[in-house]
């Protein structure tokens, strides 16, 4: 009898609360309509800052004879700072106004190099026939065009802001390799966290404030019903809203998912659990909204800016990024974009699927813990 109490309090709060976000618009805005239209226009006129640093994929340099590998040798300099496998060759184009451009260059074969584009490490590969240079990139993509511009001059022994028959332009427009590719799966990502912790949370601390969790619990309610309804709802929604992204942008930018479906469902719940697990043990303690603000932005920014959502976090120093890859929403992030890029499996993706599933139960249990109603 108990159970069967337990399981119908729990299917009519799942009803309650999908009811209650069906009846708020703005919610269907910021879930649905926003990020669509963030990939849209995004993915359409993307601009950014010039970067500092410019990485560049370099194929077949082998032999002095080639005037890409006597560029490296003669003008560029050895890259101290990265391992002997990674950027070996650095030049720099010095500019008091604009600041200085900096190159580095990796000799690589043609399918590392396809991985580091799909990844956001690189925007440009570099080759070369019949001793003229070939420059591989997607036209669409402004810092790309940027790395072009600057680096064809630089083969052509003048820093130049604007290329004369400096090398052939091969471009890439093979699903994968734009940027509207790297984009979307980052916006996936980053959508199952911001509805995670602002809708599970937010809501959560907003009863508190209201006193509306101490009439709830005055009948007999259990907090594991309580909070795993809150959860379903919100794990559905999410679904929900990044198929119809995946829809939108599969009939307009031509997205398509490389690699497993299930290895992406996976991946995605995996990541969901995790940020709702974090979201309960946040809002399992406060009443204040603004405290509670803080405390949501206090996850979710310093994630949003480091964890390569708009840009790859390889343009951060070498040393962070161990730090950042180790991040909940760059594990997701990663693992989506691996799937929807690069073609992953299911197994290629069971080590984050793990550790983000380990990081959602740790969390929640120890909101559990310390949850309370008032």
């Amino acid at each position: 009898m108990n159970n069967r109490l337990s399981n119908h309090q729990l299917w009519q709060l799942t009803i309650s609360y999908s009811r209650e976000l069906l009846r708020e618009p703005g919610v269907l805005f910021w879930g649905i309509v926003f990020p669509i239209l963030m990939s849209l226009g995004l993915g359409i006129a993307f601009t950014q800052k010039t970067d500092v640093v410019r990485k560049v994929a370099v194929i077949d340099a082998s032999g002095d004879s080639t005037s890409i590998q006597h560029f490296l040798l003669t003008e560029a300099q050895p890259n101290p700072e990265v391992a002997a496998d990674s950027f070996r060759y650095s030049f720099t184009i010095p500019d008091k106004q604009m600041g200085n451009t900096t190159f580095l260059f990796r000799e690589t074969d043609w399918k590392e190099a396809m991985v580091l584009l799909k990844r956001g490490q690189i925007n440009v590969i570099l080759t070369e026939q019949n001793g003229k240079p070939e420059y591989h990139f997607d036209p669409r993509n402004p810092d790309a065009q940027l790395t072009y511009i600057k680096l064809s001059g630089v083969l052509n022994g003048k820093a130049v802001n604007t290329p004369q028959d400096n090398g052939e332009i091969k471009p890439l427009t093979l699903a994968g390799t734009r940027y509207i590719d790297f984009l979307v799966p980052g916006l996936i990502a980053m959508n199952a966290m911001m509805s995670c912790m602002w809708g599970i949370s937010y809501g959560i601390i907003d009863r508190r404030s209201k006193k509306l969790l101490r009439r709830m619990v005055a009948t007999p309610m259990k907090k594991t019903n309580f909070l795993i309804a809150f959860i379903t709802v919100r794990f559905v929604m999410n679904f929900i809203e990044s198929a119809l992204l995946v829809l939108v942008t599969w009939l307009v930018f031509g997205i398509t998912i490389q690699g497993s479906i299930p290895g992406l469902l996976a991946i995605f719940m995996a990541g969901n659990l995790a940020f709702a697990g974090i979201a309960i043990f946040v809002s399992s303690h406060t009443a204040n909204t603004e405290v509670g603000n803080g405390l949501i932005n206090l996850v979710v920014m310093p994630m949003m800016v480091l964890s390569g959502i708009f840009f790859s976090y390889h343009n951060f120093p070498d040393w962070s990024i161990p730090v950042i890859q180790k991040l909940p929403l760059t594990m997701l992030a990663d693992g989506i974009r691996g799937i929807f890029n690069e073609g992953l499996g299911l197994t290629d993706i069971a080590l984050p699927f793990v550790i983000l599933s380990a990081i959602g139960v740790f969390f929640f249990s120890l909101g559990l813990r310390f949850f309370k109603w008032h």
